[in-house]
């Protein structure tokens, strides 16, 4: 990218993410996932029972539920309300490129997220003062969790780029997102599996492979494989690769 490129994507993502801050829906959102994280923490998980502070087991283990409801909900206003508003002609006319525009929203939108899950510092803070986790399973737990929503806003962002109405954008993006962390079930995996046909487990087990839930939970646990990272950032490129062509065929 050259410089002009980088001058507009960061003019983009300074709009887009100011933006957040002058709504009101941003701290609604962060609230609830502050109480949402917190509640089934100290609450579902009851952390403060137990002598083992896994974060993985007690912690991270509900970010990808939360994400399923949360990020849609973040980032369903990244086109939809462009093509509501009329204003996404005017923000093709500008100098500014598709690409420079969807990066520059997606990333403004991650950095939302990213404010939200450092507000969750305090409870590993805690968590530290009561037992002695591993700090490796943390750094990449946290690792792990921003993938995660930013791969969720991914494909909220290409949901969003086929739709005008924030509310379908919502619906379909959380039934996507619900879909793909439901397939990575290991007891749900195996009741479809036992329940098709003969011969046709290897699909199941083929489309299974596509859950964030396997490479979610594997960097959890500290195991920090490249594959993993590879997985979330091709999703999240190939999700704003399916953006960029629904934006496009909204102009032809």
């Amino acid at each position: 990218m050259s410089n002009r490129d980088i001058q507009n994507t960061l003019a983009v993502f300074k709009r887009e993410f100011l933006g957040y801050f002058n709504s009101p829906v941003f701290y609604v959102i962060v609230v609830i996932f502050l109480l949402a994280a917190n509640g089934f923490t100290f609450f579902f998980s009851r952390i403060l029972d137990y002598d083992d502070v896994s974060l993985a087991t007690r912690f991270f283990v509900w970010h990808p539920w939360i994400y399923t409801v949360l990020a849609p909900a973040v980032g369903m206003r990244l086109w939809s309300e462009e093509h509501r508003l009329g204003t996404i002609e005017l923000l093709m006319t500008m100098p500014v490129s598709p690409w420079q525009a969807i990066l520059g929203k997606f990333f403004a939108a991650a950095g939302v997220w990213l404010i939200g899950l450092g507000l969750t510092l305090p409870i590993v803070i805690t968590m530290s003062v009561l037992g002695d986790p591993d700090n490796g399973p943390v750094i990449s737990g946290y690792v792990a969790s921003y993938l995660y929503a930013m791969a969720c806003l991914a494909l909220t962002s290409a949901v969003s780029a086929f739709t005008r109405s924030q509310v379908v954008c919502f619906i379909i993006s959380v039934s996507l997102c619900l879909f793909i962390a439901l397939i990575g079930d290991p007891s749900l995996t195996h009741t479809v599996v036992n329940a098709m046909p003969s011969g046709l487990e290897s699909i199941v087990r083929f489309i299974c492979y596509f859950s964030f839930m396997d490479h979610f939970f594997e960097m959890t646990k500290g195991i920090f494989v490249l594959r993993d990272v590879l997985y979330f950032v091709s999703v999240i490129v190939v999700a704003l690769l399916v953006t960029d062509f629904g934006l496009r065929s909204k102009r032809a």
